[in-house]
């Protein structure tokens, strides 16, 4: 589903424009977007958690050339998925419990047999 699909399944569920749906969604993404610029984590309950993660700067070495160069520290964006979004797509499978089975004996030791055989 791209941007467009979710803005006229937004229209189609609330009932409204798909004008007024792009509005609501381009202000949704905008809010995410300029909080997380200001460093802060957004949380929907149940759907999941907006955050910017810090990556270490890192030195690399080009596979062709042999040359190693330097990647800066940066910042990027990280999305955790929530419980119920979880749940929504991987259902957790209930597992019935096997009846216990019976009690058994242990097993008796045996004694080792004597070998028939000819003396010499």
């Amino acid at each position: 589903m791209n941007k467009t699909e979710f803005v006229a399944a937004v229209a189609s569920k609330a009932g409204v424009s798909q004008a007024k749906a792009a509005e609501y969604v381009g202000v949704m993404l905008d809010l995410i977007s300029n909080s997380l610029k200001a460093g802060e984590k957004v949380t929907l309950t149940g759907f999941g958690s907006f955050e910017v993660r810090a990556r270490a700067g890192r030195t690399v070495t080009d596979i062709r050339t042999k040359e190693k160069r330097a990647i800066p520290a940066s910042r990027l964006p990280a999305f955790t998925a929530g419980s119920v979004l979880k749940e929504a797509v991987h259902p957790k499978v209930k597992v019935e419990k096997a009846a216990p089975a019976p009690a058994t004996k242990p097993a008796k030791a045996s004694k080792p047999k004597a070998k028939k055989g000819k003396a010499a």
